[in-house]
């Protein structure tokens, strides 16, 4: 994969044929400071929304009309946490806890390279389109030695499939023998991690307006990361203007683990490491005390809500009105496709509501909210609320068109609760930065049946190598 060859991929990313595009008649779920929702229209020019109202649209000569009739109009899903190479090793351990499970994979993952995650992130990738994604942030933390550059291979499957995209450069640097939980061969050394890492900034990370890749800093966990990596990854993050992100607070079997050789809970050890404040979101935070979610709330460090993995490991239900009440923003995430086969984020924002039902009664969370935190609060997790997650004139074109008129979804009376509450609707159109991605429930970016062909014949080769 060459330089220019990635150049090219991610240029043709992001342009549309020129066309302003004009959504008639739908019912329109803005997500603005007003919360308006109404049945109107919404004008793309470019990669930016140019206007957004009730009734009829004003003529655009040349435009192409999309009918949104029997339509609900959302702002784009925003996928704050994900691990794109695992979607070649689903369906493994499958009713295992978060540990056994860890050390279970472990040895098929010291057999990723280039060929196989780029395949895995083509097809995990195309499933969030297909279930409204249009920005992904993904952890990856795994670098075989002979793997290649497996940064660059994801990264160009986000610009073959036309996601906005935020790869987070993870790291591990404690195995076994030292204490952690990863095999001595998939871990690096804290001098190695440090300088490529920063050579990824350098390399990748794009601050412009309107930005389709950016570079977050984030080592694993606890259990697989030094103290003195989680602080000097800190302090890069910040020299360089980039977000911080790791696991916290997952499992009780991690709070056991930190009480043992720190005498804290994780949430006391990230933050006498630094890890607090605006610019870091933690994955899975389940595991929280009272006085640990008021600091959350007080610092706006973000929690990347991952309901489905959560309830697939068995590790616990997030706190998440308890959060969100704190002031901490709450995005959603599909975590790992091989804690969470299904890797829809549609389905999170179904989750989230029930799963917080289930825990703090049926006012817990709203269908609005959820879709909140599907949204704008995720955008805010990535530090991109000002550019996406509601639909406003001056923000970029990131929207889901989801058909509400089929049998599944005709007459239920909030289109809201039938998006949230109801089965998966067909997916219209998505939008990403005002590209088509997909049309009437099917990726027109990749070919899809070439990818599931080429997912399964990567697991069958990952899974020999691993023996």
């Amino acid at each position: 994969m060459s330089e220019q060859h990635r150049s090219d991929d991610a240029g043709r990313a992001a342009e549309g044929d020129g066309r302003a595009i004009v959504i008639e008649g739908a019912t329109v779920v803005t997500l603005d400071p007003g919360r308006r929702e109404f049945a109107g229209h919404v004008v793309v020019s470019g990669n930016q929304i140019v206007a957004a109202g009730p009734g009829p649209a004003p003529a655009y000569e040349g435009a192409r009309v999309v009918d949104g009739r029997g339509c609900l109009l959302t702002p784009g899903f925003v996928n704050t946490h994900q691990h794109l190479y695992q979607w070649v090793t689903r369906g493994l351990a499958p009713d295992a806890g978060l540990f056994r499970w860890l050390t279970t994979l472990y040895p098929a993952w010291a057999g990723i390279d280039e060929e196989s995650v780029h395949v895995a992130a083509q097809g995990a990738l195309a499933q969030l389109a297909l279930t409204g994604c249009t920005t992904a942030a993904d952890h990856h933390y795994v670098f075989p030695r002979a793997g290649g550059d497996l940064l660059a291979a994801e990264i160009l499957a986000a610009a073959e499939v036309g996601l906005r995209f935020h790869p987070a450069r993870g790291s591990m640097d404690l195995s076994e023998k030292d204490g952690g939980l990863p095999p001595d061969s998939v871990v690096q050394d804290r001098d190695e991690i440090l300088i490529a890492t920063e050579a990824a900034v350098d390399r990748w990370h794009d601050p412009s307006p309107g930005s389709m890749l950016r570079i977050a800093v984030a080592p694993c966990s606890p259990f697989s990361v030094t103290g003195e990596l989680m602080r000097e990854a800190a302090e890069l993050a910040r020299r360089r203007g980039v977000r911080l992100h790791t696991h916290l607070a997952e499992t009780t079997d991690e709070s056991d683990w930190c009480a043992d050789r720190f005498n804290c809970t994780p949430s006391e050890y990230a933050d006498s490491l630094g890890w607090v404040g605006p610019d870091v979101w933690f994955a899975h935070g389940i595991h929280f005390t009272d006085t640990e979610i008021k600091r959350l709330g007080q610092t706006g460090t973000g929690v990347a809500h991952c309901p489905s993995s959560n309830a697939r490991l068995g590790a616990g239900i997030a706190r998440v009105a308890d959060l969100r009440a704190a002031g901490a923003p709450v995005g959603l995430g599909v975590d790992g496709a091989a804690s969470n086969e299904a890797g829809s984020l549609l389905e999170e924002v179904r989750h989230a509501v029930l799963f917080a039902r289930a825990r703090g009664g049926p006012e817990a969370l709203t269908v609005r909210a959820a879709l909140e935190m599907a949204t704008l609060e995720g955008a805010r997790l990535l530090g991109r609320d000002q550019e996406i997650g509601s639909i406003e004139p001056g923000k970029l074109a990131d929207l889901a068109l989801w058909r509400l008129d089929t049998l599944p979804h005709a007459g239920i009376a909030d289109p809201v609760a039938a998006l949230v509450l109801g089965a998966p609707p067909p997916l219209d159109l998505l939008l990403v930065n005002g590209r088509p991605v997909v049309e009437q429930n099917h990726l027109i970016t990749i070919d899809e049946p070439t990818i599931a062909t080429q997912v399964a014949r990567a697991q069958q080769a990952l899974l020999a190598k691993a023996g």
